[in-house]
């Protein structure tokens, strides 16, 4: 299982890269191993939105419907439109071609709310 350690994660397995106002955020490795094979990804729209904590979008797997769980507040900037017609990227590349959004942050104090690797490692129990 890959926990990269420059990522912030979510307890809700949420990965997190941070580059100055704006976060790029997608699933982890642990996530979309325990999902399988991801067949459909609905994201939000540019503009949008997001509150930490809120649903905002989900992943489709052949076992089931995962929510997307915001780890942060801000405006969406930017979404991966490759993953409408390749949501396999999720399970190939999860940290580098399956990014979902990034997202203009509304608050930096809430990135002190998140995991660092090590404590992910040890939640997932890595």
């Amino acid at each position: 299982m890959t926990v990269p350690s420059e990522l912030k994660y979510s307890k809700e397995h949420e990965w997190v890269k941070i580059d100055g106002d704006v976060v790029t955020i997608g699933i982890t490795d642990f996530a979309q191993s325990e999902l399988g094979d991801i067949v459909f990804v609905e994201l939000p729209e540019e503009g949008d939105e997001l509150t930490s904590g809120d649903s905002f979008g989900s992943v489709e797997s052949v076992k089931t419907v995962s929510e997307l769980y915001a780890p942060l507040s801000g405006k969406v900037v930017e979404v991966n439109e490759e993953l409408e017609d390749s949501p396999e990227f999720v399970n190939e590349s999860s940290y580098d071609k399956a990014w979902m959004v990034k997202v203009e942050l509304s608050d930096k104090a809430q990135l002190d709310e998140l995991l660092d690797a090590d404590a992910y490692s040890e939640m997932i129990g890595e």
